[in-house]
Parts: structure tokens; C-alpha cells; sequence
């Protein structure tokens, strides 16, 4: 969490791997992730754009930027959330994701909201 007292959103992930949409012969990871972005402060405000940051196990780098998230731009009152699932395909069976929420609070402060690493696997694969 960032900014002062009144712009702070939590950001929460469940990450998920998708066997039936994967094909480890073609080097295919699939997962899905479901975010949960709350409003903590008390100044309502827009995710305006998003910033992820994804690298497999090789250190391959994808870096995905795009305005809003699966199309919407949430407004988030305070204490309000937003959920969405969203995907990500990598070349190897681990890797991990992070990132950043581009935010504009109502009162004209722009700030971001950063998404904490989590990571992207098969089950079984981490011990």
C-alpha cells in the first residue's frame, strides 16, 4: 500500500493453473488469477490503468500495459472492491507475476497501488 492515510488499495490474488487449457509439449502454461482490489482509505478512486510485470522460470520478461482491467475502469469507494479474473500463459511450469495500479484518487492525486509478487504454478511442482 502507497500514499497518505487517504489513498491506500489492497490488492489480494488467487492464482490458479488451467491443465485443460495448457500444453506442457508446447512448452503452453496457462493460469488464471482472480484479483480482489479494495478501496482502504477514505478518498474514492479510479484504476485508471495497469502495469504487470511476468517472468517464467528461464527469466523470460513479459511486461503487459493497458488502460483499466478487463475492460473496466472501477470507481472504488471507500471500502468498496472490485474482483476479476484475468490470464497469463508462460513457457515454463513455475514462474511468477507482479506489478502496479495506476489510481486516480477523486481529489486529482494520482498515486499506484502495487500488486506484490505472487507466483504463477503447477501443483505439485513447489515444495
Amino acid at each position: 500500500m502507497s500514499g497518505p492515510r487517504g489513498h491506500r488499495i489492497s490488492v489480494d490474488v488467487d492464482a490458479r493453473y488451467l491443465a485443460d487449457q495448457s500444453d506442457p509439449g508446447e512448452r503452453r502454461f496457462v493460469f488464471a488469477y482472480t484479483i480482489t482490489i479494495r478501496n482502504r482509505g477514505d478518498t474514492p478512486a479510479r484504476l485508471l490503468a495497469r502495469h504487470w510485470v511476468i517472468t517464467d522460470a528461464n527469466g523470460k520478461v513479459q511486461e503487459v500495459r493497458g488502460e483499466g482491467v478487463v475492460g473496466e475502469q472501477p470507481h472504488l469507494q471507500p471500502g468498496q472492491g472490485f474482483r476479476y479474473t484475468s490470464g497469463a500463459v508462460i513457457e515454463t511450469p513455475v514462474g511468477a507475476m507482479q506489478g502496479s495500479y495506476e489510481m486516480l484518487a477523486d481529489d486529482g492525486v494520482r498515486f499506484a497501488a502495487p500488486i506484490a509478487p505472487f507466483t504463477l504454478a503447477i501443483p505439485g511442482t513447489i515444495h
